[in-house]
């Protein structure tokens, strides 16, 4: 499947990226993409990295009435120069990125450049003008590990990205502390608030 930005932006509507990662939180990705679309006038597209996927069906997603791309779908075995390139034509698309969960992998990756998947190649390729929320998820030993604080600290002055929690809780390993994603409902508020999204009916 080709993905053009130009052909599937739609004047009017909200375009709302999902990026998931490989954290547990990764399973509320069905329920942000159904709330978000209870809304009028959103789209919403879905980027899954690998690890991510161990969290929930693709077909939930589906069901949900959004599509999930991969690292598989990136580059084609019969991919010539000048055909689209989806990481490029996703952010051409979006008009703001959820990044929900980020676990500490990605978020290491997206401080120091690297771009080794379809999620980090989008995100290295941002506009710096496309609001890009971060929300942090793992465990709290991981969270409080000095390397996450400096992480956090680029992500948020350097690359300029918006962090959102993580919040404390009985996390999913059975720890009790600081480190679950920001509680989706919230997530979901976020959006509705930047864009002033008119509530479902």
């Amino acid at each position: 499947m080709t993905f053009i930005a130009e052909q599937e932006r739609t004047e009017g509507f909200t375009h709302v990226l999902l990026i998931t990662t490989g954290s547990v939180a990764s399973v509320k990705a069905p329920l942000i993409v159904g709330e978000l679309l209870t809304h009028g006038k959103v789209k919403v597209e879905v980027v899954a990295t690998q690890p991510s996927l161990t969290f929930f069906n693709i077909d939930d997603v589906l069901k949900a009435g959004s599509r999930v791309w991969t690292d598989k779908d990136e580059w084609k075995s019969d991919y010539k120069i000048g055909d689209p390139i989806l990481h490029i034509e996703l952010r051409r698309w979006a008009d703001i990125v959820l990044v929900a969960p980020c676990s500490a992998n990605t978020l290491s990756k997206i401080a120091h450049g690297i771009c080794d998947n379809l999620a980090t190649s989008l995100l290295r390729a941002l506009a710096p003008t496309t609001p890009t929320y971060i929300f942090p998820a793992m465990n709290t030993l991981m969270y409080e590990h000095p390397l996450t604080s400096e992480h956090l600290r680029i992500v948020r002055d350097v690359v300029r990205y918006s962090v959102v929690g993580p919040i404390g809780k009985n996390l999913a390993c059975g720890d009790v502390g600081l480190g679950a994603m920001t509680e989706w409902r919230d997530i979901v508020q976020i959006v509705v608030d930047f864009f002033k999204l008119k509530s479902p009916p």
